[in-house]
């Protein structure tokens, strides 16, 4: 029989798979397991991610959707609300987490917090200070992650 975590896991894919997000996309690993996804992001256009391929890695427990995922990109990503092992310092996937929430709006949450940071709680400090002080500095050390996730997706 399948837990609650598991049902509400394979509603929220064949949700993803009907009406997946704009630019973004996940999966569960394998089918043995559906408490560990990949996920993909692709950098919105007109800003300095354009062309980025992002990807993350997605880890359900139990007690899903009632306590949110753990989420982590597997791509170098420079960001003042990313940890340098590729934690998200994000307030949907703690404080402000809600079990309306799902894979795409998560991922949609993750996609717009890369253009719209929040430096006023860094995960990486430098990236705080270069996006408040120097913004051109700063696009073009997003820009240099961009082509770095298209080497490793290619």
């Amino acid at each position: 029989m399948m837990s609650s975590a598991q049902l509400r896991l394979m509603s929220d894919l064949k949700s993803i798979r009907q009406e997946p997000p704009e630019g973004c996309s996940a999966s569960p690993h394998g089918d043995e397991n559906l408490f560990v996804w990949g996920a993909t992001i692709f950098g919105p256009d007109d800003t300095a991610w354009e062309g980025g391929i992002f990807s993350l890695r997605l880890i359900f427990g139990e007690h899903y959707p009632e306590k949110p995922p753990r989420v982590r990109f597997t791509t170098d990503v420079f960001h003042p609300n990313v940890y340098s092992d590729g934690t998200l310092c994000m307030d949907v996937l703690q404080d402000n987490w809600s079990p309306c929430q799902n894979v795409s709006t998560i991922l949609t949450s993750i996609q717009s917090l890369l253009t719209d940071p929040n430096p006023a709680s860094p995960a990486n400090p430098e990236s705080a200070q270069l996006y408040q002080s120097d913004i051109k500095a700063y696009n073009r050390r997003v820009r240099l992650c961009v082509r770095k996730s298209l080497e490793c997706s290619s």
